[in-house]
């Protein structure tokens, strides 16, 4: 019995090994391209708060990246691709959430070089990328606690799914869309633009909508979701909603 089931684990491991330098390989295309239309859109390389922003960014995923495989390296898999029983309206929502956090990006960078938003004060924008940073925080924090955080929505039968109820998940529901919300609305204050708060609400609107749908399907289709509904009534804001 031992002997199979470590033939098996080892003929999975090269997959998961592909899976894994598939999502790395993503992630660092994420942060060039992000760091990418930032400085070209401005025109500049002379913008500290936007090397602070990419400064952070890539910390924080060298960090995620760290704990995560040592924690749970077959969620980082999970999250390299499109897996089959992904719902398809969620299909849709990603690829605009993706287009809308690359025009949040677009917009702040051209902002920055033709001067539309007023200017702000440095503390207003530090105080700004507080909220950026406890934002992705509480994001990351979702995804080390939940083992089932997989870039889509679809129930993850063959890895046995089961409702998550640690760490943030005890406040909100969807504690990975929170911290994401708030990052993305304090990133354009951040960086000095008001403009670029225009796409980064969108960009929210289109994850409440996602967090609906998202819901209802686990309603609908997880085991024990629903009872878990009855002790954390809130999807995304506590009190609110």
């Amino acid at each position: 019995m031992n002997t199979q089931n470590t033939l098996e684990k080892n003929s999975q491991t090269p997959d998961l090994n592909k899976a894994i330098r598939k999502r790395f390989t993503q992630v660092i295309v994420q942060a060039l391209l992000m760091g990418t239309i930032l400085f070209v859109s401005a025109g500049t390389l002379n913008w500290p708060m936007a090397w602070l922003m990419m400064g952070f960014y890539v910390a924080m995923l060298a960090v995620n990246a760290i704990l995560m495989m040592r924690r749970n390296p077959e969620m980082i898999a999970e999250r390299a691709e499109v897996k089959e029983g992904t719902k398809d309206w969620d299909r849709v929502l990603t690829s605009l959430g993706a287009l809308l956090w690359l025009l949040i990006l677009l917009v702040t960078g051209l902002d920055k070089r033709f001067g539309w938003s007023p200017e702000f004060s440095i503390y207003i924008q530090l105080f700004a990328f507080i909220f950026v940073m406890l934002g992705y925080a509480f994001a990351s924090w979702a995804m080390l606690s939940n083992p089932f955080f997989a870039g889509t929505v679809r129930i993850q039968e063959e890895r046995g799914h089961a409702v998550a109820t640690a760490g943030p998940d005890q406040t909100v529901r969807h504690p990975g869309y929170s911290g994401w919300s708030l990052a993305n609305l304090a990133t354009p204050v951040a960086l000095g633009s008001l403009v670029g708060l225009m796409p980064a609400v969108l960009f929210v609107l289109n994850l409440i909508i996602r967090t609906a749908l998202e819901d209802q399907t686990l309603q609908d289709e997880l085991d024990g979701y629903k009872e878990y509904t009855e002790q954390v009534r809130y999807r995304l804001l506590p009190g609110i909603w």
